[in-house]
């Protein structure tokens, strides 16, 4: 437990300490154009997941990378913990996320968001909400970015299902953009706001793109994302520290796990 505790202290020194430094770079390139602004944002994020993997010990496998398109897409992910929202940006090309209004008011990480042209949204506005979603959605395609959502619009305990919202379907069915669903476990070794984060293996799964066309709406898009999703998720599920209890159990229980 003290070796965890001190590379977590080193994990959380390094953000400290490489965060301002990125924001001013990040500052000082506000002029330049978006894709080359973008560099300086995916840079902290790799930073801080190397230091995942090789001071914490957190590791990833990706399944299902055959699955990711090569035309700009709207990924479509299981959100559990803060590793997906660095992890994404390496699984996957260059993108930008749909976050809500409040995460600019964060000193440094906020306005350092604002400057990699998320999609920002007032959740408590939902109309406007969903008019600014296919505005600047629309406007980031544009750009050549990919667009990722979580439609649980929180960060959902594992084990846990919360209600997925259409925008991500909305976005790709108007846009004319590949869905690519995304299941991964990470919320069992980095929980919802925990200091610590636990070593081991996240696995992600990408799945098959999920194609917009006349005759199927946001509706069937959304169902048939869910449940490849949370299928998914119960078949990864129960091996992090964090692992819902009935997913342990279940695994345990599993020919594959004797």
């Amino acid at each position: 437990m003290i070796s965890l505790l001190i590379r977590n202290l080193v994990y959380w020194l390094v953000l400290i300490a490489i965060t301002p430094l990125f924001f001013c770079l990040l500052l000082l390139a506000a002029p330049l154009p978006r894709r080359t602004r973008h560099v300086f944002g995916v840079s902290w994020a790799m930073t801080l997941l190397w230091m995942l993997e090789h001071v914490i010990g957190l590791k990833y496998k990706v399944l299902g990378r055959e699955n990711i398109p090569t035309e700009p897409s709207v990924i479509c992910a299981k959100h559990q913990s803060g590793w997906e929202t660095l992890a994404l940006q390496k699984i996957f090309p260059w993108q930008v996320y749909v976050a809500k209004r409040e995460l600019a008011w964060i000193p440094l990480f906020g306005w350092g968001l604002v400057l990699m042209n998320p999609i920002m949204i007032n959740r408590s506005d939902r109309s406007r909400a969903n008019q600014r979603l296919l505005e600047q959605g629309l406007e980031r395609k544009r750009h050549g970015f990919w667009i990722t959502v979580f439609p649980e619009g929180t960060r959902t305990k594992p084990g846990r299902i919360g209600k997925y919202k259409l925008g991500a379907a909305r976005m790709a069915k108007q846009f004319d953009m590949p869905m690519v669903p995304v299941a991964h476990n990470a919320g069992e070794f980095w929980p919802r706001n925990a200091f610590l984060k636990y070593p081991g293996e996240v696995t992600v799964v990408v799945g098959p793109a999920i194609r917009p066309s006349e005759s199927v709406g946001p509706e069937s898009m959304m169902a048939e994302a869910e449940a490849w999703i949370e299928a998914r998720q119960r078949e990864i599920g129960g091996v992090g520290p964090f692992a819902d209890p009935d997913e342990k159990r279940q695994r345990l229980a599993s020919p594959a796990s004797a």
